[in-house]
Order: C-alpha cells, then sequence, then structure tokens
C-alpha cells in the first residue's frame, strides 16, 4: 500500500510554525516511505479565504523545503484540490447519506433562516433554505487506535445530531475532510491533538458510508511560555515573520524537528534525517516554542554555512526584504560569527559598506572626548599611511606598537581606533576588520574620526 499524506491549511492567514511543524511530520513520514505528500487547500469559509493567503502559505512551504506531490498548483489524479472547487462532490455524498437513513434534510424558513420549519428525507422542494444533517447513532461507542496515544473511546450520548452541508451548499470540515480523504486515498492522517474531539463524528461518517479510515495520529500542540497554545500573545508565529527576520529556512525546520520529536543531536539537516523519522519517536508531551532556542539554533545553522552558500543565503534575504545593497563576503564571513540571523548580521555589516555611519552615544563618551583620543588617531593615520602590507600579523603589530610607543592599554587604543573605522565598540575582531576594511578606507575613516573630534571640542 502506498503511503499518502496530506497537509490541509485554511488560506485565512499566514501559515502558523505549528502548522507548519504538522506540514514538516507528514512531509517526514512521506518521504521515509516513498509515499505521496498532498497539499489541499480547505478553503469552504467564503468570508475569511483568500487567494493571496493561499499563496502565501505555498510560498512559505516552499521555502521550508517542503514540496508536495500533489495540490491545487501542479495537480494530481485525485483533484481539485481546493475544497470550494468540489462542492458538487459533498453534494452528493450527502444526499447519498440521505437515501442511505444517515442523514436528513432540515428546512428552515426564508424570511427567518434560523427558524427550523421541519424535517424531512425527501429533497425539499418549497424554496425554503435546507441543511443535511447526520444522524447520531445513540447508545454507541465509537474507538480508534490513535498511532502516538493509543486506544481512545468516545461515546454518542452526549453527541447530537449535526450538519454535514450548509444551506450555502459548502460542507462543514468533518464532513468534507472526509469525503476527500476518502476520494484520495489518503492512509495516515496526522495532525494537532485538537482535532481528537473530532474523530468520532468523522469515524461515524466514514461507518455511515461503508469505508476503511485512514490510521490517526494526534500530535501535541506547541504552547507559549504561559503553557497555552501558542499564539500572538507570545511573540511573533508566522513562518513569513521568521524568514523577514532573517532566519534560515533549514534552522527554522531543524527547531520544529526537534519540538517533540527525540533525535540524538540537536542540529541537523532535516534532508538527512528522513531514514530516520519515526511517529512513536514523537512526545505525547506539549511542547513549548522557545523563542530564544530558536535564535540558537539559526545561529549554529548560518556560521556553519560555506562561503558561497552564505552569500547566496544574504542575498536572499536582502531580495525577500526589499533592500537594495550589496553585504561583501569578506564582511559576511567575519560578521556572522557575532550574529544569530541573516538580519543582524545585515545590520552588524552595515558599518563596513556604509561611510557615513554615526558614532555610537558610548564610543563617544568613553574613548572618543578622552584627551588621549586625538593623539591616538593622529598616531594611527601616521603608522598606516607607512604600512606597506596589511595583514592580521601587520595591523596587529602596528597597534600594539602605537599603544607601547603611547604608553597607553591596548584596550583604551584598541577601543578608540575600533570605534573610529566602524562607529562602535562591539564588532568583529579589530585586525580582521581593518584587514577587510582595507588600508586606504581605514586612513579615510580615521581621518573623518580625527575631523569630528574637532567638532566635539567646539560644541564643548
Amino acid at each position: 500500500m502506498e503511503v499518502r499524506v496530506r497537509f490541509a491549511p485554511s488560506p485565512t492567514g499566514y501559515l502558523h510554525v505549528g502548522g507548519a511543524r504538522t506540514a514538516l511530520f507528514n512531509w517526514l513520514f512521506a518521504r521515509k516511505h516513498g509515499g505521496k505528500f498532498i497539499l489541499r487547500i480547505e478553503d469552504t469559509d467564503i468570508e475569511r479565504s483568500t487567494r493571496e493567503s493561499e499563496q502565501m502559505i505555498m510560498n512559505d512551504l516552499k521555502w521550508l523545503g517542503l514540496y508536495w506531490d500533489e495540490g491545487p498548483d501542479c495537480g494530481g489524479d485525485y483533484g481539485p484540490y481546493r475544497q470550494s472547487e468540489r462542492l458538487e462532490l459533498y453534494k452528493k455524498y450527502a444526499y447519498e447519506l440521505v437515501e442511505k437513513g444517515h442523514a436528513y434534510f432540515a428546512v428552515y424558513d426564508r424570511e427567518d433562516p434560523k427558524k427550523l420549519l421541519y424535517t424531512t428525507t425527501e429533497l425539499p422542494s418549497d424554496g425554503n433554505p435546507f441543511t443535511v444533517v447526520f444522524k447520531v447513532p445513540e447508545g454507541r461507542t465509537v474507538a480508534f487506535h490513535d498511532m502516538l496515544k493509543g486506544e481512545i473511546e468516545f461515546s454518542t450520548e452526549h453527541m447530537d445530531d449535526f450538519i454535514i452541508l450548509k444551506s450555502n451548499g459548502f460542507p462543514v470540515y468533518n464532513f468534507a475532510v472526509v469525503v476527500d480523504d476518502h476520494l484520495m486515498n489518503i492512509t495516515h492522517v496526522l495532525r494537532g491533538e485538537d482535532h481528537i474531539s473530532n474523530t468520532p463524528k468523522q469515524l461515524l461518517l466514514y461507518e455511515a458510508f461503508g469505508w476503511t479510515p485512514p490510521q490517526f495520529m494526534h500530535i501535541p500542540l506547541i504552547l507559549g511560555s504561559d503553557r497555552t497554545p501558542l499564539s500572538k500573545r507570545h511573540g511573533a508565529t508566522a513562518v513569513e515573520h521568521f524568514r523577514r527576520e532573517g532566519y534560515l529556512s533549514k534552522a527554522l525546520v531543524n527547531y520544529l524537528a526537534i519540538l517533540g520529536w527525540s533525535v540524538e543531536e540537536e542540529i541537523f539537516d532535516y534532508m538527512e534525517k528522513i531514514k530516520d523519522f519515526e511517529p512513536e519517536q514523537i512526545s505525547n508531551k506539549n511542547v513549548v516554542f522557545d523563542y530564544q532556542k530558536l535564535e540558537w539554533v539559526n545561529g549554529k545553522h548560518l556560521r556553519a554555512l560555506e562561503p558561497e552558500k552564505l552569500s547566496q543565503e544574504l542575498k536572499n534575504w536582502l531580495d525577500f526584504v526589499g533592500i537594495d545593497e550589496e553585504i561583501p563576503i569578506s564582511v559576511a564571513l567575519i560578521c556572522r560569527e557575532k550574529v544569530n540571523t541573516l538580519k543582524q548580521l545585515y545590520e552588524f555589516a552595515l558599518p563596513f559598506v556604509k561611510d557615513d555611519f554615526e558614532y555610537e552615544r558610548e564610543y563617544i563618551e568613553k574613548f572618543l572626548s578622552k584627551p588621549e583620543a586625538v593623539t591616538i588617531l593622529e598616531k594611527s593615520i601616521r603608522a598606516f599611511e607607512s604600512l606597506q602590507t596589511v595583514t592580521i600579523e601587520t595591523v596587529e603589530q602596528t597597534l600594539r606598537s602605537i599603544a607601547s610607543e603611547l604608553g597607553l592599554g591596548t584596550n583604551k587604543v584598541f577601543q578608540t581606533i575600533r570605534g573610529a573605522i566602524l562607529g562602535r565598540l562591539v564588532t568583529p575582531g579589530l585586525f580582521e576588520s581593518i584587514v577587510v576594511l582595507g588600508r586606504d578606507k581605514t586612513l579615510d575613516r580615521l581621518r573623518r574620526t580625527l575631523n569630528y573630534t574637532e567638532s566635539l571640542k567646539s560644541e564643548a
């Protein structure tokens, strides 16, 4: 039997990281078994669903590397893959349940659509709006085996009859998902545990049709720091946000994978973990989304990138956020050691490519306004004017000689020069920064800072 799983988002907003993790586990399961990963768009919420949201969700999934085998954009043998394009199918199967005695029509007053007039098993023809309602059998126990949670049972004692087809011709969720999963030959349903309560209704529908249900697995939810389901009140939750903030797709997937999946190492390429994925290794406990841990994971991935890949990732991010700037790879390589995201990398690298940067207030107060600052700058300018070869070794030797000749501590000399060439006190290594800037640009910035000290004097 071919494994067929699906991810079925509602296009009513951004792709939530919880949804992305569900998609990931489905994708890993399909790839592990050489099966199919299907993208199905559940857009029957006509007031909130938009094609723009659908496109954003697909863009985010592609950015994460979670490509699908069948879907609304690429087709397949079991389409259409948008529920709004399957309305005739839902109507057909809803009426079939009425014919089999498992459902009935509920007819409402056209003047007062909330007022129930009558129920019938005959197709209404009086022009009043009607719904199709499923009859819940009495005194039944609905049981199923969850791949993660084991045996789960529900009693129909507390279940009421429920609508399966609304008066506007659109299906309700529990009905549409059963029809779609059956017709698309879905073999396994991996979804959030908030869907457990939907399962008994779905199983009753499968039984009424005489269909074999898929295997179910309900995954614990991602929680916020207060241990309630992760939402905007805890911080950003959209995949698009993390992309815009400069997170790497592989790092985000890595982090989502370890949110509940027991693996030996924390940092890995998810493409290399397909063979190791076993749903039973997913924890049955809720997990807390840790923003700091995600940033740490991202930093690990960022520093592990090969130079060419780092350059491409940075360029892609700049294009995505609409920044028309180029960061030389030599700059990116020395800056990435002290940052964790591409956005931080860009901001940290800006003083290397912007000559008109402003000096940090802390630098001015602690070093540039001191009496010895002018002497340090003048001495440095003369030293670099005569320096023929700029390497880490020659730069270090030159700076240490300046400190020695002036009888000043290296920290005072180094920080004065650091702020002079980059405007701030926290930068990549000073010697490496000067080598990357080059002799001429270093001299230009030292002279600019020396001139700036004159304005400080006049202000004083």
